[in-house]
């Protein structure tokens, strides 16, 4: 269910390209939507008198009411809330207490060797966010609006994790009248490790497909059974060498014009930490499509 977004901002262009994705979801789910801007406590210690701070919240109140415009234009409500602090923790710690159902957030940086990287404070909400977070990239992939969405990619492995994913991204995609696609990726140098150097036996290679292909056309009953009329399709792709289950997944995101990324994270440290897992973490850093994180807790 997705029926309360948070969209933290922070007047960045990308951070507004964000934002209005999060708008226009809400408008296809029929969600409320809360913006919040976190002016940082940094800064406010930092400043050099009681006029400056003054400033630094109202800079905070111009972009929240940019926010309001742009909801206005999309005929969709919207409440502003001011904070101060870590933005990261503010972020995490508003969604909980506001019960929130998703957060939309820009993803930010790119080196100078032009490898992609999460900013800090995205990287800090999705690895501590039990809400699943929608990351807006700023590349051409995100131009398209969440209204006209028509092909919802869901990678899954199928662990319970990525069930979740699937029950959110057939949610979206039956809300769009998109087309849903199921995907399982068959990694031969992961499933084969040291004894792939020789090449792997061809019936080592068909039981994985065929558990790839029981995964996904599991997956599509579940979701035809829930959603009748949602176009449904299944794939299951193989990659060997260096690229992984990422490169499989990005690879057919390319090839089939997907507009949105739905799929899980993974993992728990020994604090209980949400972590990411490293093809989620991989796709967030390269692929120019909005991708959905759903958590285990969710």
């Amino acid at each position: 269910m997705t029926d309360h977004i948070v969209i933290p901002v922070d007047g960045s262009e990308e951070a507004t390209r964000a934002a209005r994705r999060g708008l226009e979801l809400a408008t296809v789910v029929d969600a409320t939507v809360d913006v919040l801007y976190v002016v940082e406590r940094k800064s406010l210690r930092l400043a050099a008198s009681a006029d400056e701070k003054t400033r630094l919240r109202e800079r905070g109140e111009s972009i929240l009411t940019e926010i309001e415009e742009i909801a206005a234009e999309l005929e969709q409500p919207v409440t502003t809330v001011l904070r101060e602090g870590r933005p990261g923790a503010q972020i995490c710690t508003y969604a909980d207490e506001a019960d929130a159902t998703l957060l939309v957030i820009g993803r930010q940086g790119i080196t100078g060797l032009g490898k992609r990287l999460l900013g800090g404070v995205t990287e800090h909400v999705l690895h501590r966010s039990e809400v699943p977070v929608f990351v807006v990239p700023a590349g051409e992939g995100a131009t398209t609006a969440a209204t006209d969405y028509e092909r919802v990619l869901v990678p899954t492995d199928g662990s319970e994790t990525a069930g979740r994913a699937i029950q959110r991204g057939a949610t979206i995609a039956s809300r769009c009248g998109a087309t849903i696609h199921v995907l399982n990726v068959v990694d031969l140098q992961s499933a084969g490790g040291a004894f792939s150097a020789g090449g792997l036996e061809r019936e080592f290679v068909d039981r994985l497909e065929a558990r790839g292909t029981e995964v996904v056309d599991g997956a599509a009953s579940e979701i035809t059974e829930a959603a009748p009329d949602l176009n449904v399709t299944t794939d299951v792709v193989r990659t060997s060498g260096g690229e992984g289950a990422a490169g499989g997944i990005r690879g057919y995101a390319a090839e089939n014009d997907v507009d949105l990324i739905v799929m899980g994270s993974h993992g728990r440290s020994n604090l209980g930490r949400q972590l990411l897992g490293s093809v989620t973490s991989a796709l967030l850093r390269t692929v120019d499509v909005p991708i959905l994180v759903v958590s285990r807790s969710t």
